[in-house]
């Protein structure tokens, strides 16, 4: 089986660890807009952003680190496992441990005064990811995507279950969004039960020279993804501060929050392409590493991710309208034109994804960080002189900025240090052109939705076609 082909496989597999649960979480968007309105669903997008940021540390770089450490034929995996997850326990266990003493001054800080309990929940929610972050990896390390997925699927179910019963049965409007917090805190309890056999197998270790230098090749990787999530979570901590008053005319800040949070769901369906695919690729990239072929390896596989991600972008783009479904309250339809931009920004975050492979082999990590605090400076920017001008489209087109700037600085430099012959301007030209055709279909006016949906429907099988005789002789190598 070509490596290509496997890696395809493999990423479908991931992809339905990651695809079916989110594709379940659909249906808490339309549970939650009945419920919750777009202010207070706007506490649970500002606390998810903090959550998402500090969960990078709580990981500490480490998932990266297994990778690299455990591909390395001079030192025993189990090791390097025990290593690694002593080195995320006790990060976390000290990061938990501070924000629990602490919990109501932050909550107060985070505009829940008297709402501690959410800052304790979920400071347990991110303490119990990142307990099983490394038995994670190890199961992708050990290509095992089955077993991964399941895991995830599970979870998933256990959460989606939760959230019908606390919001349908036993719903108190006083307890409120607690609800959501509460769930998710229980249904990520079962990850222990699931991941206990490699629990069971770590025993707490510590080597100087080893740990040493996994630490010092994630400290780089940790800081790229505070910034990383700093890049992602900004635009909603932002938004609710710079977006100046009455700009949605009898709207408070709060509603503008509420509702780019909830739109900005779907920009998860080219968010999970990307997550399926880093999965697979990651330990991929670093078993495939001393292949002296690698460099046209990596480029092939870059150039059809963007194909594949072109065509999520114009299927999903051209058929806002479907999104709808999952909305229950119209209120919230407005905010759906930010979702072509935030797509197209993800695939540019994709594209990074694949890129930041030759600062990872050549153990540079340092660079990622360099290029994401640069991804940082233009996302500050962006959302500073955006947001007061275009609302939550400035800060969804602040997202695409970052992720464009990132990707050209990353190929920039990875050409210098360790080339590889990326199909640059085909690349380019996909994605220009599937971003104008999703532009002019837009501007087509068809008041029917069945003949709309037809429409849609043709002009996406026709896009495919044409790529696939571009590219058929391509693909047939590939497969072989």
């Amino acid at each position: 089986m070509s490596k290509i082909k496997r890696l395809a496989g493999e990423t479908v597999l991931y992809g339905l660890g990651s695809i079916l649960p989110r594709a379940l979480n659909f249906l808490l968007v339309p549970l939650h807009t009945r419920f919750f309105a777009p202010e207070e669903y706007g506490i649970f997008t500002n606390l998810y952003a903090y959550v998402s940021f500090l969960n990078v540390i709580y990981m500490f770089g480490m998932e990266t680190a297994y990778f690299r450490f455990a591909s390395k034929t001079d030192i025993e995996e189990q090791r390097v496992f025990n290593l690694a997850q002593t080195v995320v326990f006790g990060v976390s266990l000290f990061f938990s441990v501070l924000l629990i003493a602490f919990s109501s001054p932050i909550a107060a800080k985070l505009d829940v005064p008297g709402n501690q309990r959410y800052v304790v929940w979920l400071t347990a929610i991110m303490f119990i990811d990142s307990l099983v972050a490394i038995p994670f990896a190890r199961l992708r390390q050990q290509r095992k995507p089955l077993q991964f997925a399941l895991g995830k699927l599970i979870n998933t179910v256990i959460l989606v279950g939760l959230n019908l019963f606390f919001l349908w049965v036993i719903y108190d409007p006083s307890f409120g969004i607690g609800y959501v917090f509460l769930a998710n805190l229980i249904a990520n309890a079962f990850y222990i039960l699931f991941c206990y056999k490699a629990l069971m197998s770590w025993r707490p270790a510590y080597d100087q020279k080893i740990s040493g230098n996994m630490v010092r090749y994630a400290f780089p990787v940790m800081i790229t993804g505070v910034a990383g999530m700093i890049n992602e979570t900004f635009s909603r901590i932002t938004l609710e501060a710079w977006l100046p008053r009455n700009f949605y005319p009898g709207k408070s800040s709060e509603y503008a929050l509420g509702i780019f949070g909830a739109c900005f769901k779907f920009a998860v369906i080219m968010n999970l392409t990307v997550t399926s695919f880093r999965y697979a690729a990651e330990p991929f990239f670093f078993s495939n590493a001393s292949d002296r072929n690698s460099p046209a390896l990596f480029a092939r596989i870059n150039h059809y991710f963007i194909i594949v991600c072109c065509i999520i972008l114009l299927a999903v783009s051209i058929n806002l309208d479907m999104l709808k479904i999952f909305l229950r309250n119209p209120e919230y339809w407005v905010g759906l034109d930010i979702v072509p931009v935030l797509l197209l920004g993800y695939l540019f975050l994709g594209i990074y994804y694949n890129l930041t492979v030759w600062f990872k082999l050549t153990d540079r990590t340092y660079y990622g960080t360099i290029i994401t605090i640069g991804g940082v400076v233009v996302t500050f920017a962006a959302n500073y002189f955006l947001i007061p001008v275009w609302g939550y489209m400035g800060s969804s087109v602040a997202t695409l900025l970052c992720y464009f700037s990132m990707t050209g600085a990353c190929y920039l430099l990875g050409q210098r240090y360790f080339p590889i012959p990326y199909r640059v301007g085909s690349g380019l030209t996909y994605v220009t052109l599937t971003t104008l055709l999703v532009y002019v279909i837009n501007s087509i006016s068809i008041t029917n939705q069945m003949v709309g949906v037809t429409f849609h429907t043709i002009v996406i099988l026709v896009y495919v076609a044409v790529i696939f005789f571009i590219e058929k002789n391509g693909f047939k190598r590939a497969m072989v």
